[in-house]
């Protein structure tokens, strides 16, 4: 154990908050980043990128969720650019404000992101013709490089 681990363990036990943060380890956050729904259709360095489509009122929707080094928090909304050497296809988010969850397990943060979607997009993301998606959020963007149906487990 480190002697900084030490010095905030025993500052927790005196109800120092920043301590009993630090310490705080969360388990709730890991298992749903564990457990996610959906497939994987895209990765990098910086991240993977899930999605899940539903069906809600007559709607469709891409429920994307990206785990990331990246705390992705804005109020201004995001775009999920699926790019082809023919096509682009770019989705705006359904809600503006969007916030990351943080698993101090892994070290990483997990963001949920719901995009209305029309059938002949879900046909062309399920088709796999995209090479790569890009997420644009504020004034900074992720990339994805997609991963071929035939990887995917």
């Amino acid at each position: 154990m480190s002697i900084f681990r030490k010095i905030d363990k025993v500052l927790g036990a005196f109800g120092n908050i920043r301590a009993l943060e630090r310490m705080h380890v969360d388990t709730y956050t890991e298992k749903l980043m564990t457990n996610i729904e959906g497939k994987k259709i895209a990765e990098s360095v910086d991240g993977q990128l899930w999605v899940d489509f539903q069906e809600l009122a007559g709607f469709d929707f891409l429920e994307a969720i990206i785990l990331s080094r990246e705390n992705i928090k804005t109020f201004k909304g995001a775009k999920l650019i699926f790019k082809s050497e023919s096509e682009n296809l770019i989705l705006e988010s359904d809600i503006t404000e969007i916030e990351s969850d943080y698993s101090n397990v892994s070290n990483r943060w997990m963001t949920k992101i719901s995009f209305v979607i029309g059938k002949s997009d879900i046909d062309y993301i399920q088709k796999g013709k995209a090479s790569e998606v890009r997420l644009e959020y504020k004034k900074k963007s992720i990339l994805f490089r997609c991963i071929s149906t035939n990887n995917q487990s």
